[in-house]
């Protein structure tokens, strides 16, 4: 295998041979930063799955080496990200209790299998796969997950016990014990959370003020979470918050992450396979849509296929050291741009900061307490919430609407899992739906021009003998039918007609059931002395024809353009085909 093959698997041999100083001091720079914010979000997100906060670093290190491996995109930071979060600790908590050993093994396996599935996606090339969730549904599907995680961390600020998969589990869950409400924790949790929506919106214009640049007081205002860590956990050590009943962490092993097998148990698989390929689907939505967004801004070029290769070893760089799924974030990403970031290597950096961090600093985190973690997680997600997009889907379509109130209701109700599912099932419904009943138009010539438009919205000529039809869908099985149905419909209307002619601009496909009906409709129109032409027809489209007898029993003929055939038919009645 050459070099370049070799390099669209391993695009670090690519980058890799111009890398220089400058790119160094970038990627350095960068680290730093990322390193110092994803400390509480790893920390945070560990929380959010269920699992002991180390497992949020470890799932941050060996993955990110991984991606720098093996991923195309500069600026992406692969690591644990809310929604997958929270998807595993709903995977994992019906197949073991947490806080248990089986509970860490199953997080292992849904990593593994997770790299697993995204590996052989992007091996096979299937990433068009992800196609089938709608941007409408996803929205949806996010909004409604960080309203269920924002709603499940508010257990941690109350300093009260709290469960539940849906929203109305955990709603029922804190009012069975609002009254056993820990005011200390409750101010801290209410203090970390104001602080840190102050910080979203309030301390990059207090920077900017006190002199930062645009770019440092940005950078600045999104290592607010650090200072709301430094500060409660000094608070819970200083006054012995944690003696009144505050949760605080407690000890975190100071290592380096273990090697770690996950269970190959086939009952365990077999649970976990599809919380597995949703959390595949859903993760590498996110992320390639964050790799698109950010390579558009310096013209780079992300490939989405080798991007499942580099999302897969990272999931099974997680399975393997401890972690859990992981995936490319939006937040880390964009401050890792922000930041300078000018190659993949600025991941291996951040990965070697947060292996110091789990050797030297887990001691500094021993007091600090999970309500602070919890108010991290509400202001990060929050963000993430987006009800307008019900009132722009209900202005922009129906359909869509009702897709993403599905998704949303389904999330909310019944859980992450059967959301996803469900968004992924309406999506395609909706597809389905809209394509089964493609938009017709009858169309006439717009006067002294070859331009033809529909008969609804202009006024055009027609000719009372020939009814010019364009199909503005590809056929297939679904809207075959509907197409016979229709022009049978505008037949009926019109007992003067000698010709029916199909305008196919829009046709990029035909299958076996639309060619049938193409044959039917020829026929009955044969049988009612009626012409049929097409017109406008596309090359491969027109490849397909000649390999089947339709073109050999048509009644009429195939025309370059609508305005020849309209021409051509002009010039006289046509017999009748007997």
């Amino acid at each position: 295998m050459s070099l370049p093959q070799l390099s669209r698997y391993l695009p670090i041999l690519d980058w890799g041979r111009r890398y220089d100083r400058a790119a160094f001091t970038g990627d350095a720079v960068a680290a730093v930063i990322v390193t110092i914010m994803l400390i509480p979000q790893s920390l945070a997100y560990a929380l959010l799955a269920g699992l002991p906060p180390e497992a949020g670093i470890y799932a941050s290190i060996a993955p990110i080496l991984l991606y720098a491996l093996f991923g195309t995109s500069r600026a992406l930071a692969v690591g644990p990200v809310a929604v997958v979060s929270l998807m595993t600790a709903t995977a994992v908590g019906g197949v073991a209790e947490s806080g248990t050993a089986g509970y860490m093994a199953a997080a292992l396996t849904l990593a593994l299998l997770s790299g697993a599935m995204l590996l052989a996606l992007g091996l096979f090339r299937l990433g068009f796969l992800a196609n089938f969730l709608s941007h409408p549904v996803i929205a949806g599907f996010i909004t409604a997950s960080g309203i269920l995680i924002a709603a499940s961390q508010l257990h941690h600020i109350l300093g009260i016990e709290g469960e539940g998969d849906t929203l109305p589990e955990i709603v029922a869950g804190l009012w069975a014990h609002i009254g056993e409400t820990n005011p200390v924790t409750l101010a801290l949790g209410v203090a970390a959370t104001a602080f840190l929506y102050w910080v979203r919106g309030g301390l990059k214009p207090l920077l900017r003020r006190l002199g930062l640049g645009p770019r440092m007081a940005d950078l600045g205002a999104r290592t607010g979470p650090v200072v709301a860590i430094v500060a409660t956990t000094l608070a819970v050590w200083g006054f012995d918050l944690g003696a009144r009943g505050v949760a605080i962490v407690g000890e975190v092993p100071q290592s380096l992450p273990p090697l770690t097998l996950p269970s190959l148990s086939p009952a365990l698989i077999s649970e976990l396979a599809v919380p597995a390929l949703l959390i595949s689907i859903i993760g590498f939505v996110e992320s390639i849509s964050v790799a698109q967004t950010l390579a558009a801004r310096t013209r780079q070029r992300i490939d989405p296929d080798q991007e499942l290769i580099g999302l897969g070893a990272a999931n099974i760089g997680a399975a393997m050291t401890g972690g859990f799924p992981v995936t490319g974030g939006f937040s880390r990403s964009v401050v890792n741009y922000d930041a300078g970031a000018e190659t993949p290597a600025a991941g291996a950096f951040t990965a070697l900061g947060l292996a110091l961090a789990a050797l030297y600093l887990t001691p500094l985190i021993h007091f600090l307490p999970k309500a602070t973690l919890a108010a991290t997680i509400i202001v990060a997600v929050l963000s993430l919430v987006d009800l307008s997009i019900l009132r722009r889907a209900w202005a922009f379509s129906r359909t869509d609407f009702a897709a993403v109130s599905v998704t949303i209701l389904l999330t909310l109700l019944a859980g992450v899992e059967i959301g996803v599912m469900a968004g992924a099932l309406t999506s395609i419904l909706v597809h389905l739906y809209k394509t089964s009943r493609p938009h017709m138009a009858v169309v006439g010539r717009v006067p002294g021009t070859e331009h033809f438009r529909n008969v609804l919205r202009h006024d055009v000529e027609t000719q009372p003998h020939v009814l010019s039809l364009r199909v503005d869908e590809s056929l297939y099985f679904p809207n075959a039918r509907f197409l016979e149905d229709r022009l049978a419909a505008f037949v009926a209307e019109k007992p003067e007609l000698t010709d029916v002619v199909l305008m196919f601009p829009a046709v990029n496909e035909i299958d076996l059931s639309a060619l049938e009906s193409l044959e039917a409709i020829n026929a009955r129109l044969r049988e009612a002395g009626i012409r049929l032409h097409l017109s406008e027809v596309k090359g491969p489209v027109m490849d397909r024809l000649k390999r089947c007898k339709l073109l050999e029993e048509l009644t009429g003929e195939v025309f370059l353009s609508q305005h020849e055939a309209v021409c051509r038919l002009a010039e006289g009645r046509p017999s009748r085909p007997g």
